[in-house]
């Protein structure tokens, strides 16, 4: 593809970039609407089609990160969601601590994936028919051990969709996770429930905006683990696209550093600053899965922490000291704004050139004068504070990651003691914020290339990848795919082995990666996860169980600067 658009849309702006053979050609800001996400999308991604030469159709790919799902879930703006749990015996399903209504129904799947009960389908109605009458407008359902035997998940579905269509789409629990912790397989699937009509809203979108311009291809929304997700699979996939911000930051230092190894990313934005881990070149992962807004999911997500400190941050000065945020309440007061912010203190020093510095500094003058401090003892103030509490979240990570097991996407990092060995920075204040946090962490800094547009060439840079699970019991000649409501007979199933479960794995993320529209060999799939038991009856061995998981590892391609960009802002080479 010769053309990539890549757009993050962020806290205060929305970031466009257009590539040409892995090089910068292009980049546009486009104010965040939060009332209206999808307006600074469309602005950015015209701007930056206008620009192309005539080229025929489909020949641009389309990579976007967005913070729609994410603030969906934060901001509670999700349907009311119901769910349908089939629990079985010998768990108080009561006691699960979800924050979602629940509705068990009878019915059971052991934990070899064998049915011991089947369903109520008069049960099931009953239940049906009382979400109708509560109001709920989206829901889920999730089998306790449905990702050794979706079955009843499947018979579920199948009723909804002939006799309540009015509850559709239904989201199953197995086709978002082949893991089996339970609660968090509820979360999961009540989430992306309950987000899924707001997502197919912002597929229409840019569907019109497909439509409109003939040029674009394929469209791929950023995930949390930092691979890309196929427009209309979010349809299916929604809550997959959460804490796709802070994977375009990650991917964006993929993309534009060469030997990462120990580093620590910050990357400092209008509202808030988002910091990353590297260890050994490779970024942290969260082991469990994605927690957002203190739900705890089971969806694949780098290791990333969030801290209400940006540029846009509202400063305060009781007279002594300076505090910075959480909250943001509009620009600098040089561009408008209400309140002081660091960016302000930043123009009274000479570090930035914008909007009205005697704005900024009668702002900063009438903040100090109670007291007798100057303009330019305030705005060190506001730059040491700033600096200063970074460096105090920073030093607080490490000593939080050292203290537990940590791993990154392909290996756990056992008795390895993490500590940064140099600070890297984007967003739009990170020229002159990250030199000062680097000197409060006695570490050498590094600044990105096109630093302000560095999540959105992450976004750009970012290739499709896909995850499946693989659960095969030779005893009961059974193996299952959930994501892809897959399930087989086993044949000869004394003859399976590790290697088999490892060689059919790869071979269902390629086919599906196939159906979706990106092609990989195998020597691009890797197992990053696999148990093997042994299933004995009487002092004798009678099979094994396997659990595998295959994926297209995250990957970006490399970012390489040039010395002219077209742009309609300052971008620093």
């Amino acid at each position: 593809m010769a053309y990539l658009i890549g757009i993050d849309v962020g806290g205060t702006n929305t970031n466009g970039v257009l590539l040409k053979d892995n090089q910068v050609l292009m980049t546009v800001k486009a104010p965040t609407d939060h009332h209206n996400l999808h307006r600074g999308t469309k602005e950015a991604i015209t701007e930056l089609l206008t620009a192309l030469p005539r080229i025929g159709a489909g020949e641009v790919d389309l990579h976007l990160s967005t913070t729609l799902a994410t603030n969906a879930v934060v901001e509670g703006k999700g349907a009311p969601t119901a769910v349908l749990i089939i629990p079985g015996p010998g768990l108080r399903w009561e006691e699960l601590r979800v924050p979602f209504k629940l509705y068990p129904i009878s019915g059971y799947i052991d934990h070899r994936g064998r049915e011991v009960w089947p369903l109520e389908r008069t049960e099931i109605h009953r239940r049906l028919m009382e979400i109708k009458a509560a109001g709920y407008q989206a829901l889920a359902v999730v089998g306790k051990f449905s990702p050794r035997n979706f079955r009843h998940e499947l018979e579920i579905e199948s009723i909804i969709a002939k006799d309540y269509p009015e509850l559709l789409p239904v989201t199953l629990g197995h086709r978002l996770s082949g893991k089996l912790n339970f609660p968090r397989r509820i979360v999961t699937a009540a989430l992306n429930a309950s987000i899924a009509r707001i997502q197919a809203d912002f597929v229409r979108m840019v569907q019109e905006l497909k439509d409109q311009y003939k040029q674009l291809g394929n469209i791929y929304l950023l995930k949390a683990d930092g691979g890309t997700l196929a427009l209309q699979e979010s349809l299916n996939r929604s809550i997959e696209t959460i804490l796709s911000g802070p994977a375009a930051s990650l991917m964006g230092t993929m993309a534009l550093t060469d030997q990462l190894q120990n580093a620590v990313a910050l990357d400092i934005g209008g509202t808030t600053t988002e910091i990353s881990i590297f260890s050994g070149g490779e970024p942290l992962a969260e082991r469990e899965g994605a927690v957002i807004a203190g739900f705890p999911t089971l969806v694949p997500a780098f290791f990333s922490r969030s801290i209400g400190l940006g540029g846009d941050s509202v400063v305060t000065f009781d007279g002594e000291q300076v505090t910075i945020g959480p909250q943001r309440e509009g620009p600098p007061v040089a561009l408008g704004g209400p309140r002081v912010t660091p960016t302000d203190a930043v123009i009274v020093l000479g570090g930035a050139f914008l909007g009205n510095p005697d704005r900024s500094f009668q702002a900063l003058q009438a903040m100090g004068a109670p007291v007798g401090c100057t303009p330019l003892a305030l705005a060190e103030k506001i730059v040491h504070a700033f600096a200063g509490k970074a460096a105090r979240v920073i030093k607080e990570i490490y000593t939080d990651l050292n203290n537990r097991p940590v791993y990154t996407v392909s290996q756990v990092l056992a008795g390895v003691s993490l500590k940064p060995e140099r600070l890297i920075g984007m967003g739009g204040p990170a020229a002159y914020f990250i030199p000062k946090i680097g000197q409060r962490l006695g570490l050498p800094v590094q600044v990105l290339p096109y630093h302000e547009a560095a999540n959105a060439i992450g976004a750009a840079a970012s290739r499709p990848t896909f995850a499946l699970t693989l659960r095969a019991d030779t005893a009961l000649a059974q193996m299952v795919v959930p994501e892809l409501d897959h399930a087989v007979t086993i044949e000869r199933p004394f003859s399976f082995n590790l290697e088999r479960a490892r060689e059919e794995a790869i071979n269902q993320v390629i086919h599906y990666s196939t159906q979706m529209g990106a092609c990989y060999g195998p020597a691009e799939i890797e197992i990053t996860e696999e148990e093997v038991f042994n299933m004995v009856r009487g002092f004798r061995t009678i099979g094994k169980n396997y659990a595998l998981r295959a994926q297209v590892k995250p990957k970006t391609r490399r970012i390489y600067p040039e010395e002219r960009v077209k742009t309609n802002h300052p971008v620093a080479d």
